[in-house]
C-alpha cells in the first residue's frame, strides 16, 4: 500500500525549484483570449504552461535566461518569443492559421515533410479537427476523410477501408498506433478501434490511402491507416470526457449510449514523464433482422428451403428423397415402405428451423481500453527517448466473416519497448489475444436444435409426415407446412394419421430449456456440438528506421527493415493447430533516398522494399515519386507516383481450417493441407447418412477426407450448381488451382495539391492493375470416384467418373472454400477532390468527391469473386464555424454513396445508397475549462446498412463534457 502511495504522489506531484518567472497574456487578432494555448521553452520540454479562460500563464523554470519560448495552439500560427530575464511579462498575439497544407506529416516518407509536398495522397486529422467532429466519436468521424469508406459490423466494431476491396475482415489495410499493429494475431486484420486510441490521448491521425509496401511491409497493400497519441512531456494535466445519449433503430427500439474516458499525464522532470488512459463505451448493439434468404431473391421463411441471412441453424438441410435411403438403412421402414417413400419424397433439400439473431446473442456492445506508458530521456531533450507502453482491450463486438460472431469478452493487449531519437527509432511489441467467451452464431443456432433433436431423427419424421400428408390428399405446399409442425412442435393435423413425434416440443427462446441449451452450446469448442471460439494466438514484431541526414549531405537516406512471428493457438478450432501452435515468420528491409533539385523545387523520393515470408520466395517493392512545388510562394505542387504492392496471403489464407457449417474454409499451406483431416458420415451429426451407394463404394459409412482432397479430387461448386439444375454433367468441371501465393499491384498516381484564393485543393487520380489477386473459391469434394471434366452419367457403376456423379446426387460431398489466386487481370481506378473554403468570416465550408470503379473479366473465371465492395460515386460536405458567437460553434457534415454490389463469403447482394447527415454543437466555458457538445449522427435520415448481413445503422444522439488541463 505504501508503494501505491508513493507512486501516486510521484505520478501526480513534482516539485519544481523555479528560479525564472514568465508570465504574460495569449490573445488573437481580434484581441479575444486564446485559451488552452500551449507555452514551453524551446528544447526543454518539461517546462511549459498552459493558458487560462483569460488567456494568461504563469512558467516558471529553473533554467536563466536567455532563453526561447514556443507559443502553440490549436488553429493559429505558432509563435517564437525571447526571453532575456528572468521576471519577463509578455503579451502575444497569434495570427489564425489559415491553411492546413502548411502541417507537417511523418507517414508519407517516414520523415517530416509539409503536407503540400508530400509524395503521395494523404488524409490528416488533428486536435482542432477532432474538436469539431461532429460524430460520436473520433474514429466515426474518419469516415468523413476524402477516400475512407467505413464498413460497421457492430457499434462497437468498425473497419476503414480506402481504394476498394472492402470487407470487415481487411487483411488488405493496415491501422498502427504510436508505431504498433492493431491487427488480430488470429484473424491478421484490424479490430476497428478497440485496441486503438482514446479521442482525448489523440495528437494526430495520418492516412495513407493505397499501396504502401515500399516502406511499410506487405500489408499495407490498399491503405494504412496512423494514430499517433500525445506525448507526456508537452500534454500534461488530467483530462476527462463524459457523453451520454441514445442509439434509435426501428428493430432495437431507443437505448442507451454511455462513453466515458480519463487521461493522466506528468513530467516528473525534464528526463521521466508517463500518461495513462482509460476509456469505457457501453451500449445496445444495432440487430441484424435481415431475413431475406441468402442465395434465392423472395424466397421467405414459409418455404421449405429457406436459409435466412440473420438466422442460423436452417443451414442444416438434407435432400428429402435421400432421407428415405437412411430410413431403410437404419431399419425404420420397411423394403415395400420404401418403394412408398422413394416414390413421393421429393428430390430437393429441405432445411431445419433456425433461430433468429436476436436470439442468439444479448445485443450488447462494449469496449474498454486502458494503457499507460513511461518515457524516459536521458540527456533532457527528444535526442533521445526511451518508452515503454502496454495497452489492453476488451469488450463486446459482433465480427461478420463467412459468419457472424460475437466477439463476447474478447481480451487484447500489446506491449512495447521502443528506443528513439532525432534521427532514429528502434521498437519491439508483442500483441497477444484471448477469445474470451466468444462463439460463432451459426454454429449456436445447429446446435442448440441438436440439443433438442439431432438432425437424423428431425429429417426421418419430416419425410414420414410428408409421405403421410401426401398420402391423404394434401399437396406440397401443405405437406411441407405439416411436415414442419409435426417435426418442431409435435402438432398433428386431425385428418393426418401420425402418432405424436417423440420428445419435447422445439426450445423456444426465453424457455428455461433454450438457455440450458444455448449455455451448454456456447461453451462447447467442438463444431460437433458446440460453438464456443478458442483464441490465445500472438504475434512477435520488431521494426528499426536510420535516417543519414546529418551524416550524409547530398541527400536523405533513410535505412529501415522489420521482423514479425506469429504463433497461431486456436487448439484446433479455428486453425489446424490441434496438436500446439503453428509458428510463422516473415521479415523485411528497405532503404529510401529523397532529394531536391531546382532552387529545391523538385523533389524525387525513390524507396526500395525487400519483404519475405516462410513459405514464400521474397518480393521486391520499389517506389518513385516527383513532387513539383511551383508558383513564387511554392503553393501550387504537382506530384506523380508509381509504386509495387504486394501481400502474402495472411495466416487465415494459409492455416486454416475453420468449420462454418456449410462448407470448411481451408488454407493451402502445404503442411496445412496434409495436417487437415475430417470424418464425414452418420457418426457426425448434420452431415447426413452417406447413401446406400455410398456404402457399397467404400465399404463403411464414413469416409476421411483430407486438404489434399479439396484441392486434388473437387468439381467448382459453380459447375456443381449448373449440374444441380439441369442434369447435364458435361457442364461439370474439375477444380484446377493452385495453391495460393502472394497478391501484387502497380499503382500509378498523378496528384495536385494547393492554397488558392483562400480555397485548399486537393487534386488526386490512381490507376491499379492487380495480379494474383487472393480470393476464395468454392468446390465440392465427393467422397469416393475421381473427378474429371464432364463425366459420363451412362458407363459402368464401377466408373470412377460416374462414382462422382452418383455421389453429387446422392449428398455424398463435402463443400471447402479454398484461398487461391485468380489468373485473370484486375484493374482498379479512382479520382478523388476535395475543396475547402472560409466563405464569411470563420465560417467553412467544406467538400469532397471520390469516383472509383474496377474492372474483371468475370466469363475468364466464373467461380472467383473478387469483392471491390466499393460505391462507384461518393460526395461528402461539411459546414461550421469554431468562433460563431463567444466560445460558441458547431459542425454539420454529410455524406452520400450510390448503390453498390456486396460480395462475401457469407452472403453477397445489392446495398442501397445512402445519405447520412451528423451535426453538433459545441460551447466552452473557460473558467471551468471545459467543452459541452451535443451531437447527433444520421440525424433525421432513414436507417442504411454498410455491410450485408450486418444490422441496420439508425440514429445516435449524444451529450458530452469534456474537461481540459
Amino acid at each position: 500500500m505504501r508503494i501505491y502511495l508513493l507512486f501516486l504522489s510521484l505520478f501526480f506531484c513534482s516539485i519544481s525549484f523555479a528560479q525564472s518567472s514568465i508570465s504574460g497574456s495569449v490573445v488573437d487578432s481580434g484581441n479575444q483570449a486564446v485559451f488552452g494555448a500551449n507555452i514551453k521553452i524551446a528544447g526543454v520540454t518539461a517546462a511549459t504552461a498552459i493558458t487560462d479562460a483569460d488567456g494568461k500563464f504563469t512558467l516558471t523554470s529553473s533554467m536563466k535566461p536567455p532563453f526561447v519560448i514556443e507559443i502553440s495552439c490549436v488553429g493559429f500560427v505558432s509563435k517564437k518569443i525571447n526571453i532575456t530575464s528572468s521576471n519577463q511579462k509578455v503579451n502575444i498575439v497569434l495570427s489564425d492559421e489559415e491553411t492546413l497544407l502548411d502541417e507537417i506529416v511523418v507517414s508519407a516518407s517516414r520523415t517530416p515533410e509539409r503536407v503540400l509536398e508530400s509524395p503521395v495522397t494523404i488524409e490528416r486529422m488533428g486536435i482542432a479537427d477532432i474538436k469539431k467532429n461532429a460524430s460520436p466519436s473520433f474514429y466515426d468521424g474518419l469516415e468523413n476523410l476524402k477516400e475512407v469508406q467505413m464498413n460497421t459490423s457492430s457499434l462497437s466494431f468498425k473497419s476503414i477501408n480506402t481504394r476498394g476491396f472492402a470487407t470487415v475482415a481487411n487483411t488488405r489495410f493496415m491501422q498502427l498506433v504510436d508505431g504498433m499493429d492493431n491487427s488480430s494475431p488470429l484473424l491478421n486484420f484490424v479490430l476497428g478501434n478497440m485496441i486503438g486510441i482514446s479521442e482525448i490521448d489523440v495528437q494526430s491521425v495520418e492516412l495513407l490511402p493505397g499501396a504502401s509496401s515500399a516502406l511499410y511491409g506487405a500489408n499495407a497493400f490498399n491503405g494504412i491507416l496512423f494514430m499517433n497519441s500525445k506525448s507526456p512531456f508537452t500534454s500534461q494535466g488530467i483530462t476527462a470526457y463524459a457523453k451520454y445519449g441514445q442509439t434509435v433503430q426501428k428493430a432495437a427500439g431507443t437505448n442507451d449510449y454511455v462513453d466515458y474516458g480519463v487521461r493522466m499525464a506528468h513530467a516528473f522532470s525534464p528526463k521521466l514523464a508517463g500518461k495513462v488512459n482509460f476509456t469505457y463505451m457501453k451500449g445496445t448493439d444495432w440487430y441484424a433482422t435481415n431475413y431475406d434468404d441468402k442465395t434465392n431473391v423472395g424466397r421467405d421463411r414459409t418455404h421449405f428451403n429457406y436459409d435466412g441471412i440473420n438466422v442460423y441453424g436452417d443451414e442444416v438441410s438434407t435432400n428429402l428423397n435421400a432421407v428415405a435411403d437412411g430410413l431403410l438403412a437404419a431399419g425404420v421402414i420397411t423394403p415395400s415402405q420404401f418403394a412408398a417413400f422413394d416414390g413421393i419424397l421429393p428430390n430437393y433439400n429441405v432445411s431445419r428451423t433456425g433461430y433468429n439473431e436476436t436470439d442468439l446473442t444479448d445485443n450488447k456492445a462494449s469496449n474498454t481500453k486502458i494503457d499507460f506508458s513511461l518515457h524516459y530521456r536521458p540527456f533532457g531533450s527528444e535526442n533521445l527517448e526511451v518508452i515503454w507502453q502496454s495497452k489492453f482491450g476488451f469488450g463486446n463486438a459482433v465480427y461478420q466473416g463467412a459468419n457472424r460472431y460475437y466477439l463476447n469478452n474478447f481480451f487484447m493487449q500489446q506491449h512495447k519497448l521502443e528506443i528513439k531519437g532525432k534521427n532514429f527509432f528502434v521498437r519491439g511489441y508483442t500483441t497477444n489475444e484471448d477469445g474470451g467467451d466468444s462463439y460463432d452464431m451459426l454454429f449456436t443456432g445447429i446446435n442448440v436444435n441438436r440439443q433438442w433433436k439431432d438432425d437424423k431423427t428431425w429429417f426421418g419424421q419430416y419425410a414420414n409426415a410428408y409421405v403421410q400428408s401426401t398420402l391423404v390428399g394434401k399437396n406440397p405446399t401443405e405437406a411441407h407446412f405439416i411436415a414442419r409442425n409435426y417435426s418442431d412442435y409435435n402438432i398433428i393435423p386431425g385428418d393426418v394419421p401420425l402418432s405424436p413425434a417423440a420428445g419435447k416440443p422445439r426450445f423456444l427462446p426465453g424457455t428455461s430449456d433454450f438457455k440450458a441449451a444455448f449455455n451448454k452450446v456456447i461453451n462447447e469448442a467442438s463444431v460437433l456440438s458446440g460453438s464456443k471460439l478458442v483464441d490465445n494466438s500472438k504475434i512477435y514484431h520488431s521494426d528499426a528506421n536510420y535516417n543519414f541526414k546529418d551524416i550524409i549531405k547530398f541527400a536523405e537516406i533513410q535505412l529501415g527493415g522489420s521482423y514479425r512471428q506469429y504463433q497461431l493457438n486456436s487448439y484446433g478450432r479455428i486453425y489446424t493447430d490441434a496438436d500446439g501452435p503453428i509458428y510463422y515468420n516473415e521479415y523485411g528491409a528497405y532503404t529510401q533516398l529523397t532529394k531536391k533539385f531546382v532552387d529545391d523545387r523538385l523533389k524525387f523520393t525513390g524507396s526500395i522494399r525487400y519483404d519475405k515470408s516462410k513459405n514464400f520466395d521474397g518480393n521486391v517493392s520499389p517506389r518513385v515519386s516527383l513532387v513539383y512545388s511551383g508558383g513564387q510562394s511554392r503553393r501550387h505542387n504537382f506530384r506523380g507516383s508509381f509504386q509495387t504492392g504486394f501481400r502474402n496471403p495472411s495466416t487465415q489464407d494459409q492455416y486454416i481450417g475453420f468449420n462454418v457449417g456449410s462448407a470448411l474454409l481451408l488454407g493451402s499451406a502445404p503442411d496445412n493441407l496434409t495436417r487437415f483431416s475430417e470424418v464425414r458420415g452418420n457418426n457426425i451429426d448434420g452431415s447426413g447418412t452417406i447413401s446406400a451407394f455410398g456404402q457399397s463404394v467404400l465399404g463403411s459409412n464414413t469416409v476421411v477426407l483430407s486438404g489434399l482432397n479439396a484441392y486434388n479430387n473437387s468439381y467448382t461448386a459453380t459447375s456443381v450448381g449448373q449440374f444441380t439444375a439441369t442434369g447435364n454433367a458435361s457442364l461439370l468441371r474439375k477444380t484446377n488451382v493452385d495453391y495460393v501465393k502472394p497478391e501484387s499491384v502497380k499503382a500509378f498516381e498523378l496528384g495536385y495539391r494547393s492554397f488558392v484564393k483562400d480555397v485548399s485543393i486537393d487534386i488526386n487520380g490512381y490507376y491499379n492493375i492487380y495480379n494474383h489477386f487472393i480470393g476464395n473459391l468454392n468446390v465440392v469434394t465427393p467422397y469416393y470416384g475421381k473427378t474429371q471434366d464432364s463425366p459420363n452419367p451412362t458407363v459402368n457403376p464401377a466408373d470412377l467418373g460416374f462414382q462422382t456423379l452418383a455421389a453429387l446426387k446422392g449428398g455424398d460431398y463435402r463443400v471447402y472454400q479454398l484461398y487461391t489466386n485468380t489468373d485473370v487481370e484486375i484493374k482498379s481506378l479512382g479520382f478523388g477532390l476535395g475543396l475547402s473554403k472560409k466563405v464569411y468570416r470563420d465560417f467553412e465550408v467544406g467538400v469532397n468527391y471520390n469516383y472509383a470503379e474496377f474492372k474483371f473479366d468475370q466469363a475468364k473465371d466464373p467461380s472467383f469473386e473478387a469483392g471491390f465492395n466499393t460505391p462507384k460515386h461518393r460526395a461528402k460536405a461539411s459546414f461550421g464555424n469554431e468562433k460563431l458567437f463567444k466560445n460558441f460553434g458547431f459542425n454539420v457534415s454529410g455524406r452520400w454513396n450510390s448503390e453498390y454490389l456486396w460480395q462475401s463469403t457469407m452472403v453477397d447482394g445489392m446495398i442501397d445508397a445512402a445519405t447520412v447527415i451528423d451535426a453538433q454543437i459545441n460551447y466552452n466555458i473557460p473558467k471551468l475549462k471545459s467543452t459541452l457538445k451535443i451531437g447527433a449522427a444520421n440525424i433525421g435520415g432513414k436507417e442504411y446498412t454498410q455491410v450485408l448481413g450486418a444490422g441496420l445503422i439508425g440514429q445516435q444522439y449524444f451529450a458530452s463534457w469534456t474537461i481540459n488541463p
